[in-house]
């Protein structure tokens, strides 16, 4: 059958991303106490609350993480025995010390399932069933779970729907002939792979915004009761009250929401579009 990997990269050093998208700079101990908090909050309880428990999740750290947080990591872990914390020397070790783990790991299987997600982000209680309910032994397929929802932190909490294509919550279905894992492209190299499948049936992740993201800022739409979501995304008890009780209603941003809601389906419909006519080519693998 297959061997199931969900990878996480916590706080590898990497010289081409030095500063938020506020110009604050990564990897020293605000960011990393904040990243820990999140991790916390949001993408360690949806994790360790999946219905399906048959994977195992990868987390690399760097081998430089300060004694203290190597000890807060170590002690968040280590009641679970499907979370193995690896720490190497950077995102130089990244991809190879995945293939090294995931070879040793998967012997006898073959076929693997690899799985990304970011530490601060959250699944579904059932994503790891769904991803592997779309496995048939297939030679090499790109699972892309299009729906989801994004939830922004600060300075106000907002919940939406969202779809993205070519997202961080991606997965690959690969003979286990020296796989290369769902992180050998970034997320968004993965458009210029034809041999991809589209995942509608649920909303199963949720991006977190908040002011040390890189890159992502709040693009929700529709009105989401957070009472009725929280029993499908396990987060932390302390985060769900939060969310649960200062949320603002869609009301008050029903503007923005129909603004979202318009850029989300046209970058959704251009991006199919253009792979459609062949503007994104594949690389080789």
């Amino acid at each position: 059958m297959f061997e199931h990997f969900l990878i996480t990269r916590f706080n590898l050093t990497n010289p081409d991303w030095t500063t938020t998208k506020n110009n604050e700079l990564l990897l020293n101990d605000s960011w990393m106490e904040q990243r820990i908090w999140l991790f916390k909050s949001f993408c360690l309880p949806s994790v360790v609350n999946q219905t399906n428990k048959n994977f195992t999740w990868l987390i690399f750290a760097d081998t430089a993480t300060k004694s203290d947080y190597k000890t807060i990591l170590n002690d968040l872990v280590k009641d679970h025995d499907f979370i193995r914390l690896e720490y190497i020397d950077g995102m130089a070790k990244f991809q190879s010390s995945i293939n090294a783990i995931v070879s040793k790991m998967s012997q006898g299987k073959n076929h693997i399932i690899s799985t990304r997600i970011d530490n601060d982000d959250a699944i579904h209680k059932d994503f790891i069933s769904e991803i592997q309910s779309q496995f048939n032994s297939q030679k090499y397929l790109v699972i892309d779970v299009i729906k989801g929802y994004s939830l922004q932190i600060k300075p106000q909490i907002m919940l939406g729907k969202k779809e993205h294509i070519f997202n961080p919550f991606l997965s690959l279905i690969e003979e286990n002939n020296n796989p290369k894992t769902i992180w050998h492209n970034s997320h968004t190299d993965w458009k210029n792979e034809t041999r991809i499948k589209y995942y509608t049936k649920k909303r199963l992740w949720i991006a977190i915004i908040h002011d040390k993201n890189k890159i992502n800022n709040f693009n929700g739409y529709g009105n989401i009761s957070w009472k009725n979501l929280s029993k499908e995304f396990i987060l932390s008890d302390e985060m769900s009250n939060t969310i649960l009780n200062n949320a603002i209603d869609k009301s008050q941003w029903r503007k923005l929401s129909l603004k979202n809601r318009i850029i989300v389906k046209y970058k959704v419909l251009s991006k199919i579009f253009k792979k459609s006519i062949g503007v994104y080519k594949l690389k080789s693998k």
